[in-house]
């Protein structure tokens, strides 16, 4: 299963190699063109089927008779997850770090790491319960406060074995849970995962531009220039997202929910979702009966927020797998919302035209 490879590779944003190795591989022989940008994106390229400028319905804004082109569709997903830097190093031969990404550091007591290229093993560290003073057990734990164990035994030790600027990941082993997985990095390794089972598929009419992008936990920087690079008619972000449909104190509405379907977003804090691509996906979804669900507005943010400002602007939309504690150790996704994914963006995708873009 490539989702369980994708998750298992550790790739913090910057350090995207072993990531970016797997999709390589899992796609060159379904795509007609494949590259690696300066920034470390993967760009890869499907040509259409169709007669360059056809396809535009009546009314529709086609490219020129005098500079045809077929539809450019981009496809996003990000291949870098959270994870830890080593920005110091204590005289007992313990880490400091800081995080890469957005990360609870509430989650972060005795998770296990994998520290450097060596992978060399880790624990985080906090001070023992017993050696609490009067009220500390009351108190959140912050990223300064915790410490990363890797069995040295002096700072010059530490020092040798992960120099300043080392990434650290979680160690987290992939598991079946019946409908349900367990991993890390579904966000977005769940995204990257859908995206490959796309460009597995058969050719659409329109030229695909698949874009496995870097940095996007870090601030959408890959996919601004991937998106400039490919310069798409329109753009869709494969992601992977906030569940949290747990016990609360109060009744409110879930951000998205296991086992309801893909979440498609109408906005976040990154963008607002073009009507016609939203339109697009909820027709197709209803016209087959597969499940879907409205992301709460306002929360969160994804390559969508980059893609949708390249040049001159890119109509845009995100659609993503409902995951339970994304940014910590341990993740989890239904596989029927996985597959409804892969299913309700293959139908969407075989129904766009030139006329999908028209202005209303």
């Amino acid at each position: 299963m490539i989702l369980k490879t994708l998750s298992e590779a550790v790739g913090v944003s910057g350090d995207e190699a072993s990531v970016r190795a797997i999709l390589i591989d899992a796609v060159r022989q379904h795509v007609d063109e494949i590259d690696v940008d300066a920034l470390g994106n993967v760009l890869a390229f499907k040509r259409g089927t169709a007669q360059p400028g056809a396809g535009s319905h009546a009314g529709a804004e086609a490219p020129s008779a005098s500079e045809p082109r077929r539809l450019r569709v981009m496809l996003d997903a990000h291949m870098d997850e959270v994870g830890l830097m080593v920005a110091g190093h204590d005289g007992d031969g313990f880490l400091r770090v800081r995080s890469v990404g957005g990360i609870d550091a509430r989650l972060l007591p005795g998770a296990l790491l994998q520290v450097g290229p060596e992978q060399i093993p880790g624990v985080i560290g906090v001070k023992p319960i017993h050696l609490l003073d009067e009220g500390e057990d009351k108190k959140v734990p912050q990223l300064k406060d915790l410490v990363v164990d890797i069995g040295a035994r002096s700072k010059d030790e530490a020092k040798k074995l992960t120099p300043m600027g080392t990434y650290a990941a979680f160690v987290t082993q992939f598991r079946e849970m019946g409908p349900t997985v367990s991993g890390k990095a579904f966000d977005d390794r769940a995204g990257c995962a859908v995206l490959v089972e796309l460009l597995k598929g058969e050719r659409f009419s329109f030229d695909l531009y698949a874009a496995f992008t870097v940095q996007e936990e870090v601030g959408l920087r890959g996919a601004r220039v991937a998106a400039y690079a490919i310069d798409p008619d329109c753009a869709f972000a494969l992601e992977g997202t906030i569940a949290d449909d747990i016990p609360k104190d109060k009744d409110v509405s879930p951000t998205t929910e296991l086992g309801q379907g893909p979440a498609i977003t109408v906005m976040d804090r990154s963008f607002i979702a073009d009507r016609r691509l939203v339109r697009l996906l909820t027709d197709t979804a209803r016209e087959l009966g597969i499940p879907y669900q409205f992301k709460q507005p306002g929360v969160g943010g994804t390559d969508a927020g980059a893609l949708h400002l390249a040049r001159e602007g890119v109509p845009s939309v995100t659609v993503a797998v409902p995951c339970r504690y994304i940014h910590s150790p341990v993740a989890l996704l239904n596989l029927d919302d996985f597959d409804n994914t892969v299913r309700l963006m293959r139908e969407a995708l075989s129904r766009i035209t030139w006329g999908t873009l028209r202005r209303n």
